[in-house]
């Protein structure tokens, strides 16, 4: 019989990608700003490379997963890159503290920080999530409820990381967003030291065997430091070359990936075993994928048209102070949280007597604390007793689309299983949160058409807007997750998956094109015969996109329903 309660593995996990998650979201917040506010990068080029990278952060587990599945094994991914994440993150405070003195070098700098985001989660991503079906024994009911539990840590994370990276960085002096980058990667850093001291005690599977571990087999070379280095810095690399030439040569990304998923469609069909019923469900979740394109596309406006809305556009007068001592007595906890943890962490890569990762994080550390003396300094020479906050920064708006899936998540959990037979199948499902998409940016363009000219907007417009995007995304992302494991054959699971992700990258790199729309003063732009003068224009444009990709699906949802459940 299995146990009621969850093992303990799972609540380390959930720690680890909270915090991995307050890295990337709270960076994906203040990201755009400082390219338009600090780089001075124009609307249209820092919405491409947005895009550029969110998409190449999105096909890089297909690469991290691999490796780790055959050399590495997930516990070395999960460090290795969250390492790698964590000096990503510091090259951007490095970069964010020079723009103004050596331009050119911190643009350098911003472009190696970016590549080294992309190959970290590469390894670190697909990794961790992989370790929570893991934990449970096959057949076992408690795994579903594990995954809730997990994403709820991930929204945890997306919720704490753009306000506080936002309240640091994102203060209208272009100076400050360095302490956003320094704010991410020592989140990054708490994330890393909680793997390395836990992982062993606690993520085990049913039969008390460790998780995660060097596959049995590997080559002795593939695990020398020399290669694990060298392999690092060849992928950080690769990722910086792929982003520089999708954002500044030629725009290849969206071809790659329409590439790939054609050659991942020839690899399966062409697969002599596979029965009809089979090439039946298989198609369901290419067709599925293509819908979510236009899900993700117009939710992921978030990170660069919604921010340029909410930091012009709305009226986010607030006239808060915060005092200056508990940011002080913050940092001194801070500071002896990552002390106890060092030491712990010494202690156990002593025992394994792994001194090239021992030493590696004694160098993160060093250069975090200093970031944090560095930054208490400041605030001292100031001689400041409080800090005015005048505004909401515009980046913490990014913050509530994970508040609402936090508070909201146990609802749809008890609603699909209370509508007994008449709970509605996975595309009808799907196709609802499509409708919900439309329905909010529906809101806020009926929002700017009622607002008096020159005037900026409510927050409610734009709060409402982001409630209704949530309970999209609660309508469909954990249905279609849950949809492509339950029609993948055995063999096909992980190509299947990658589909998934591929159609997530595409989004995200379709999402940047889209942001490029986004309407200055001034400037009309024509985009398939459609004009788009003002932000009214531009909302309208995802209001028909979602809702002709609802009556579509809609209009496909029975006969895919029954492919689902065809016959051999």
């Amino acid at each position: 019989m299995p146990k009621a309660s969850h093992p303990k593995g799972l609540y380390l996990l959930f720690v680890t990608e909270m915090w991995e998650r307050f890295n990337y979201y709270g960076m994906r917040a203040i990201l755009i700003l400082f390219m338009t506010k600090a780089l001075l990068f124009s609307k249209v080029f820092a919405a491409n490379l947005y895009g550029s990278y969110t998409g190449l952060i999105y096909l890089t587990p297909l690469l991290g997963g691999y490796i780790a599945d055959r050399y590495w094994g997930n516990r070395r991914s999960i460090i290795t890159g969250g390492i790698v994440m964590a000096v990503g993150e510091i090259i951007l405070f490095i970069s964010a503290s020079l723009f103004h003195v050596y331009p050119q070098l911190s643009l350098l700098l911003f472009f190696c920080g970016l590549g080294a985001m992309i190959a970290g989660n590469g390894f670190f991503k697909p990794n961790i999530s992989s370790l929570v079906g893991q934990l449970y024994p096959d057949g076992d009911r408690r795994k579903d409820t594990a995954y809730t539990i997990f994403y709820m840590g991930i929204n945890t994370g997306g919720a704490l990381g753009p306000i506080i990276c936002g309240l640091a960085g994102d203060t209208g002096d272009p100076a400050d967003f360095k302490w956003a980058f320094l704010a991410g990667g020592i989140s990054m850093v708490i994330s890393v030291l909680v793997q390395v001291v836990f992982h062993r005690r606690y993520v085990t599977g049913p039969d008390g065997q460790v998780l995660g571990l060097t596959p049995e087999r590997v080559p002795a070379k593939m695990l020398h430091p020399v290669v694990i280095v060298g392999g690092l810095l060849l992928i950080t690399a690769l990722m910086i070359g792929l982003l520089y030439l999708d954002a500044e040569v030629v725009s290849y990304l969206s071809y790659l990936l329409l590439a790939a998923v054609i050659l991942i469609a020839i690899i399966i069909f062409r697969d002599p075993s596979l029965t009809r019923m089979e090439k039946q469900r298989i198609k369901v979740i290419f067709i599925i994928s293509f819908f979510v394109i236009f899900f993700w596309a117009a939710f992921e406006q978030a990170g660069a048209s919604l921010t340029f809305f909410a930091d012009e556009q709305t009226d986010r007068h607030l006239g808060w102070s915060i005092p200056v001592w508990s940011l002080q007595a913050l940092s001194v906890a801070l500071c002896y949280i990552l002390y106890r943890l060092c030491r712990k962490t010494g202690k156990q890569l002593a025992a394994a007597a792994d001194q090239l990762l021992r030493r590696t994080l004694y160098v993160l550390l060093s250069g975090l604390f200093l970031g944090i003396v560095a930054g208490n300094a400041y605030l001292l020479t100031q001689h400041k007793t409080e800090l005015q906050l005048h505004e909401i920064p515009p980046s913490l708006f990014l913050s509530l689309g994970s508040i609402y899936i936090v508070l909201f998540a146990p609802f749809f959990a008890w609603l699909w299983p209370r509508l007994g037979r008449h709970e509605p199948s996975a595309p009808v499902k799907m196709a609802l949160g499509l409708l919900l998409l439309a329905f909010g940016y529906l809101w806020i363009a009926f929002g700017v058409k009622s607002a008096t000219p020159g005037v900026k907007v409510s927050i409610i417009w734009i709060t409402g807007m982001y409630a209704l995007h949530s309970f999209g995304e609660l309508c469909l992302s954990p249905i279609g997750l849950s949809l492509v494991n339950k029609l993948s054959p055995l063999k096909f699971s992980s190509l299947l998956m990658a589909v998934w992700f591929l159609a997530t990258a595409a989004a995200n790199k379709f999402a940047g094109v889209l942001s490029t729309l986004y309407p200055e003063h001034g400037r009309t732009i024509v985009f398939g015969g459609y004009m788009i003068r003002n932000a009214y224009d531009f909302f309208l444009l995802f209001v028909v996109m979602a809702g002709a990709a609802v009556v579509m699906l809609l209009l496909m949802s029975k006969w895919l329903a029954s492919m689902m459940v065809a016959r051999q």
